[in-house]
């Protein structure tokens, strides 16, 4: 074993002593600490004709069920094929999209795209906008809600010649609010398929 160069230096040994004197500025580092205290924090008021806009809270989306949807089934019932809940115009309260059609026991019935919510009254959940109507024949596809924003693929036909089994129109769609409707849009070039 080889003897160091450097003599050993009487610091470097750990003693009962040196764990006292860490203990006792740790001890008073803490003291000092609790004793000094940050000035109280204050709000910046909005101005007198700001309306002042409430604090939104945490409530549960609007469910599906027992909603009354604008779509004419006959015998049978309408079936919520898929849904997805977010906050789609700012206010703090989520609504609920639905692509929604009648639960038909044979073929593949054409869907609907409704928004539902509820008042500020946490009243029954109510259909406030239909984002696609049944009448126009179309399946939802691809279907999300992502950032406010509603996005989906619809297959339809390009005419009434076209067997209603076989789409073959595909159109990606987006539908974002705007402070008074749903704006569609369409991402990109619409698709034969």
């Amino acid at each position: 074993m080889q003897q160091s160069a450097v003599p050993e230096l009487a610091h470097t040994h750990t003693r009962p002593i040196h764990w006292v004197g860490t203990a006792t500025a740790v001890a008073g580092v803490i003291a000092l600490s609790s004793a000094i205290q940050p000035a109280s924090a204050t709000a910046a008021q909005p101005s007198a004709g700001a309306p002042a806009r409430p604090a939104p809270t945490h409530v549960a989306p609007p469910g599906t069920t027992g909603v009354t949807f604008p779509l004419q089934c006959g015998p049978v019932k309408a079936l919520v094929v898929k849904k997805a809940d977010g906050d789609l115009d700012g206010d703090g309260r989520a609504e609920t999209v639905a692509v929604v059609h009648c639960d038909a026991p044979m073929g593949t019935p054409p869907d609907a795209v409704y928004v539902v919510t509820r008042g500020a009254d946490d009243a029954k959940p109510r259909v406030v906008a239909t984002l696609v109507d049944p009448k126009d024949r179309i399946t939802v596809t691809d279907f999300a809600l992502r950032a406010g924003t509603i996005t989906a693929t619809l297959l339809g036909y390009s005419t009434v010649d076209v067997p209603r089994c076989c789409p073959d129109v595909k159109t990606p769609v987006k539908w974002q609010w705007n402070g008074h409707a749903f704006i569609r849009s369409t991402p990109a070039e619409t698709h034969s398929v």
